[in-house]
C-alpha cells in the first residue's frame, strides 16, 4: 500500500473529525518517527506532549509488557496489587493526599469539575444549582459537552447545544478581570480552572506572576485553584509542573498525556483529603481508570522524567531553541514564544503561503509539526532530545524559512 492508500482508507471508514498532516507513520523511537516508506522525521509535536519521554521508551515499554502478561484489567469492583503502589508513588511524587485515576485528559478535567462542584456544595455551602466555575477565554480542556461549554471557539462548541450552564469566562492573563468576578460572585464560585500556558491557543504564555496572583485571589475568596497541566505538566516547560515556575501548588491538579509516556490513555486528578473525600463510593468512577497496566506504566513514566532529568533538559534546550529562532529575521516569522520545550512560532502569511504550507515544507525536510488556529506552529519535541539533535532540527526549520523567501 502507498501512503495515499492508507490515508484514503482512513478517510473512507473513519469519522472526519481531524485534519491530519499528509504523512503516514509506522514506527517511532526516541525523538524520531518513520513513515510507511521508511523516511525518518523529527517529531516536533510529541503527540501533544504525550511522549515527553520519547517514542517507545524501553523502560516504559517493559513495564507495560511485563504487567500485560500478568493481568490487564480488574475494574474497580475489586482491589488489585498495583493501583495502591501507583497511588502511593504519585501522591508522594507530587505532594498530595489522594489520587483519583482516570483515562483521558478530558476525563481528568471532568473529574476536577465534579470535585470542585461537590466541594462547593458540601464544604463552602453554595446552593446546589448555583455553583459557578470560572474558566479562561481561549482555553482548551477537551471535547466533552461540559468542557466545550467553557470554550469561546465556535469550532468547539457550535451546534452542540444546549450547552452546560455554570461557567463564567474571563480573559486569560488578566488578573483584574478575575478579581472583578470574584468580588461580585465569589460566594457562588467553587473553582477557577486554568491552563498555566494555553497550548491549543498557540502556546500563549501569560505574564510572570499571573498564576501566583490568581492563586492568591482564589485563597482570598475561598475558591479552589484548579490547574490543567495535562499538556504543560510533566517536565515539558522546564519544571515538573508549569505551576512550579511560580511556586503555586494547585488545590486540584489534573495530569494526563505524558503520565503514560504515550503508551496508553492515563490521566490523574490529585487533591488533598478535604477536597477528594467529598466523593463517596459509587459517586464517580471508570471501568478502566486505575487498571494494572496503567498503574505500572505511570510509575515507569514518572520515574523516567525524574531519573533522566528531563525537566532540566527542557529548560536548557528550550532557551537555545528560542534564541536560535529569534536570531534571524523573516517576513513569515512574526513572533517566537514559549517556555522549556513548549514553543510556538506565529506565522505571517507571505506570498500566499500560510502555516499549513510551512508545515508541509517542514515535513519534506524531515521534521513534523502542526499548525493551530491556522497561523501558529507548535514546536514541542520529545524531552529526551539532545543538543546535537536540537540543533540539527533547528537547521531544518531555518532551511525551511529560506525556502519561503
Amino acid at each position: 500500500m502507498t501512503q495515499q492508500d492508507y490515508m484514503d482508507r482512513e478517510l473512507k471508514y473513519g469519522a472526519h473529525n481531524y485534519h491530519p498532516l499528509p504523512v503516514v507513520l509506522a514506527k517511532g523511537e526516541g525523538v524520531y518517527v518513520w513513515d510507511t516508506d521508511g523516511k525518518r522525521y523529527y517529531d516536533y509535536l510529541s503527540a501533544y506532549s504525550a511522549v515527553n519521554q520519547g517514542h517507545c521508551h524501553p523502560k516504559i515499554v517493559k513495564a507495560m509488557v511485563d504487567q500485560a502478561q500478568k493481568i490487564s484489567l480488574t475494574s474497580r469492583a475489586f482491589f488489585n496489587d498495583t493501583l495502591g503502589e501507583y497511588e502511593e508513588f504519585a501522591t508522594k511524587f507530587f505532594g498530595y493526599d489522594k489520587l483519583l485515576p482516570m483515562n483521558t485528559g478530558a476525563e481528568g478535567d471532568e473529574t476536577a469539575l465534579k470535585l470542585a462542584r461537590r466541594w462547593g456544595v458540601v464544604k463552602k455551602g453554595i446552593p446546589n444549582d448555583e455553583v459557578k466555575i470560572i474558566c479562561c477565554e481561549g482555553n482548551f480542556h477537551g471535547r466533552t459537552i461540559s468542557i466545550i461549554s467553557m470554550s469561546i471557539d465556535p469550532e468547539s462548541y457550535a451546534n452542540y447545544g444546549p450547552l452546560t450552564p455554570g461557567f463564567i469566562k474571563v480573559p486569560y492573563d488578566d488578573v483584574d478581570a478575575l478579581a472583578k468576578v470574584l468580588e461580585k460572585e465569589g460566594d457562588k464560585v467553587a473553582g477557577f480552572l486554568v491552563e498555566p500556558i494555553q497550548g491549543e491557543a498557540g502556546v500563549y504564555v501569560p505574564h510572570d506572576g499571573y498564576l501566583k496572583k490568581c492563586y492568591d485571589l482564589c485563597k482570598k475568596h475561598n475558591v479552589l485553584f484548579i490547574a490543567d497541566e495535562v499538556q504543560t505538566g510533566l517536565a515539558r516547560t522546564g519544571k515538573m509542573l508549569c505551576c512550579d515556575h511560580e511556586g503555586v501548588r494547585p488545590d486540584i491538579l489534573i495530569l494526563g498525556k505524558a503520565i503514560s509516556g504515550g503508551m496508553l490513555p492515563v490521566s490523574a486528578v490529585l487533591a488533598d483529603d478535604d477536597i477528594m473525600l467529598n466523593i463517596k463510593p459509587g459517586e464517580h468512577g471508570s471501568t478502566y481508570g486505575g487498571n494494572p497496566i496503567a498503574a505500572k506504566v505511570a510509575i515507569a513514566a514518572l520515574s523516567v522524567l525524574r531519573d533522566e532529568k528531563l525537566a532540566e533538559n527542557a529548560e536548557r534546550l528550550g532557551k537555545i531553541f528560542r534564541d536560535e529562532l529569534n536570531s534571524f529575521q523573516h517576513p513569515m516569522k512574526k513572533l517566537v514564544r514559549g517556555k522549556g520545550l513548549l514553543n510556538a512560532v506565529i506565522i505571517e502569511p507571505h506570498n500566499g503561503k500560510k502555516a499549513w504550507d510551512f508545515c508541509l515544507a517542514l515535513r519534506d525536510n524531515g521534521l513534523l509539526a502542526k499548525p493551530t488556529h491556522e497561523h501558529i506552529i507548535r514546536f514541542a519535541p520529545p524531552l529526551v532530545i539532545n543538543e546535537e539533535q536540537l540543533r540539527e532540527s533547528i537547521d531544518i526549520i531555518k532551511k525551511t524559512f529560506k525556502q519561503f523567501a
